[in-house]
């Protein structure tokens, strides 16, 4: 009120002040980011990150993959090198390279023309790219709220992503803290019971944050409740190679969509497979369902790229580019991917041995094998989170998730045995 009456008094006398940006409030630090800056600052000898999506090695390292430092080296000995602009829609050889990666290199769709594709900012800005485009251009029902259903839970970025442009974001019964498993049947009713036409983000592999993974017969039934309902599927695939170590398993459901004819696009990143997380490469690709249709789409998301970021970067898209065209590269990368992929495993098999075998932890920890990817959802409550971190220097959000890449057989023990503790009231 204060400030107001004095805004009235300066208008009066006819002073007007410069805006202060009194009213804006202090947004609250991104709790990811807040977890890992703490850790930081940690000076107990054996602390433990398993609170950020990011690899790394047996060495608690960040992995610079053998493939990507060969790429960069050809990179920097082409004389054609240059730092000019990429087109608005990416570069063509690594668009094309991605969505035969993700759709496959016999995928009908792109043998007919159908696959609009544009390169992203990563998987976040795919995702941005296209909440945005379906708000702009989806036949949303007339006079009702733009609306987009999430698994709960979901990466926490996503109802962000949607609520910035519009859409109004609901969530889907997804994970079953009873079973530390997928509340299948739940999910189908609510595939069934939402409005037709509604739109469904899917994690195309590797849930995250669970980990819980839909099988295959699974995805069939939802394709056929998507089919039906005449949904739009969103997919959003962070983790095609890293989650099992094959490429092509990885992208199963996305491609099993596709050959259904279900209405889709598919957001792609290549900052955990490709260890290029600072790089910022992505790609967003939209399965139209003609040849025509794919044009007028391209057209748009071209449109809506130059206003919010003119060109995509270029070095992380060459290199991509060169690693998806070259048969040996593409190989020498396939046997990357499989390292991480095969270490997180690994891990994963050695937490349940020491839980079960070693430790005979109370409770059934069987759903840390069964899971996939990066991402673990332990099954602890926030109060046990919260002990982990406060009392043995343990990270991990207080929804109990923990980054399987972030243990190393040099920390994986105490992790057990700080686990135990907690789960047994001693810590």
């Amino acid at each position: 009120m204060a400030r107001r009456i004095q805004q009235l008094a300066d208008h009066i006398s006819g002073k007007m002040a410069a805006e202060t940006w009194e009213s804006v409030p202090l947004a609250p630090p991104d709790s990811i980011f807040k977890l890992t800056a703490t850790y930081k600052t940690d000076t107990f000898s054996e602390k433990i990150n398993l609170g950020v999506g990011a690899y790394r090695d047996d060495d608690n390292k960040p992995w610079v993959l053998p493939v990507v430092k060969k790429a960069t080296e050809l990179l920097l000995q082409d004389p054609a090198l240059d730092h000019e602009y990429l087109p608005i829609t990416g570069l063509p050889e690594f668009t094309a390279a991605a969505a035969r990666l993700i759709l496959g290199a016999d995928s009908p769709a792109l043998a007919t023309g159908r696959v609009s594709s544009v390169q992203t900012i990563s998987g976040t800005g795919a995702n941005h790219l296209g909440a945005l485009f379906l708000s702009r251009f989806y036949g949303w029902a007339a006079g009702e709220e733009k609306r987009v259903y999430l698994s709960d839970p979901t990466w926490v970025n996503h109802f962000a992503i949607f609520r910035t442009v519009g859409v109004t974001p609901l969530t889907y019964p997804y994970y079953d803290a009873q079973t530390i498993g997928l509340a299948f049947p739940a999910l189908l009713a609510a595939l069934r019971g939402a409005p037709a036409r509604s739109v469904f983000l899917l994690h195309a592999c590797a849930h995250n944050p669970t980990g819980v993974d839909p099988t295959r017969a699974q995805w069939g039934e939802i394709a056929e409740v998507v089919l039906a309902r005449g949904h739009y599927a969103f997919f959003d695939c962070a983790y095609q190679g890293f989650a099992s170590g094959d490429l092509d398993g990885d992208a199963w459901a996305v491609r099993e969509f596709a050959r259904r004819g279900v209405p889709m696009l598919v957001c792609q990143s290549f900052a955990k497979n490709a260890g290029l997380y600072g790089e910022r490469v992505g790609a967003l690709h939209v399965v139209a369902p003609t040849a025509e249709a794919a044009v007028r789409i391209k057209s748009q998301l071209s449109v809506l790229t130059r206003s919010e970021i003119s060109n995509p970067p270029a070095h992380g898209a060459r290199l991509i580019a060169l690693i998806l065209n070259d048969a040996g590269l593409f190989e020498e990368w396939k046997r990357d991917i499989r390292t991480m992929a095969h270490r997180i495993i690994a891990m994963r098999k050695e937490l349940h041995r020491l839980l079960t075998a070693e430790l005979k932890t109370p409770g059934n920890w069987d759903h840390i094998v069964n899971q996939i990817g990066m991402f673990s959802f332990t099954g602890i409550s926030t109060e046990q989170s919260l002990a982990l971190t406060e009392k043995a220097h343990v990270y991990l959000t207080t929804n109990g998730r923990i980054s399987m890449a972030g243990l190393n057989t040099g920390n994986i023990r105490y992790f057990a045995e700080k686990l135990d503790a907690v789960v047994r009231g001693q810590l």
